[in-house]
């Protein structure tokens, strides 16, 4: 029963000892903190800010864009919003910073801030070219065929949101052009995997790809590879009327092109020929007759 005792005991006069010390030291500590002594001198001053105008911060971040910093541009930019919130200023430095960021070629936070300012100020005069740098940013980053499109389905999304929704801006003609370069990119993509698919003979696999590249993108220079190429899957599935109309389909679009001449004489070597069956989904997407 000693032993239970012993270790309580030494407890409680050691928190007397140290209770002890505590209060020897108190004045010593008070003393040694002379920034808690309410009575000390005082040892930080508070330094007010001197406010500066919204003109002159927007004045010093043209210099900077002036001379090719567009870094700093973009942080004075920046600068200019977050001093004077909920203003005329912190929109245009929204719409500057987003320009500075493009022009750093800093594309991540170009795409940020433009939809940051298209949201906040879908209505204003600049809106539409806001999403025209957006869609701009993706663009400037979309990688060769090999690699993931997401960066070409972004920008196609909101270059054709430029198109529908601003059809009176002055960026309507470039945004045009770049919708076919952006799908072009996607249906090459497309067809780079349904080729792989078919070097595998996953044929269905492979079909699904075509079809995706004839129903989303058929004014793609694509196009007419796709069709030769649906011609080469079916037949190995041993669908051979749905290979025939793709060729028939084919040669009615591309009459004088290689892929034709190649479909052609890959049917012709199995006893077959292009006859179009305009009950098949290929004849539906392009509405053509072509005598069998």
């Amino acid at each position: 029963m000693a032993s239970a005792i012993r270790p309580m005991a030494f407890v409680v006069r050691l928190m007397a000892v140290v209770a002890a010390a505590a209060s020897l030291g108190a004045c010593s500590t008070i003393d040694s903190l002379g920034d808690l002594n309410p009575f000390g001198p005082e040892k930080y001053k508070t330094k007010i800010e001197e406010e500066v105008p919204p003109t002159a911060i927007y004045d010093q971040a043209l210099a900077r864009l002036k001379k090719g910093d567009d870094d700093g541009a973009a942080k004075k930019f920046t600068d200019l919003g977050k001093q004077y919130p909920y203003s005329d200023w912190s929109k245009k430095g929204l719409l500057m910073t987003t320009y500075s960021q493009y022009e750093a070629q800093d594309y991540d936070s170009a795409e940020q801030s433009a939809e940051h300012y298209a949201k906040l100020y879908p209505n204003t005069p600049e809106t539409a070219y806001m999403i025209y740098l957006e869609a701009q940013s993706y663009y400037n980053q979309i990688p060769d065929i090999s690699r993931d499109q997401d960066r070409a389905v972004k920008a196609l999304a909101l270059f054709q949101q430029v198109v529908e929704k601003y059809p009176n801006s002055e960026y309507v003609n470039d945004s045009k052009f770049k919708i076919q370069v952006t799908r072009d990119q996607i249906a090459g993509k497309e067809m780079s995997v349904g080729r792989f698919y078919l070097t595998r003979r996953n044929y269905t696999a492979a079909i699904n790809r075509f079809r995706n590249v004839l129903t989303n993108y058929q004014t793609s220079r694509h196009s007419e590879e796709a069709l030769y190429r649906l011609t080469e899957a079916y037949l190995g599935l041993g669908i051979t009327g749905e290979a025939e109309t793709a060729a028939a389909v084919l040669g009615h679009n591309f009459p004088d092109g290689q892929w034709y001449k190649d479909a052609f004489a890959l049917l012709k070597g199995g006893g077959l020929s292009p006859n179009e069956d305009q009950a098949s989904w290929i004849s539906k997407i392009y509405h053509s007759v072509v005598p069998g």
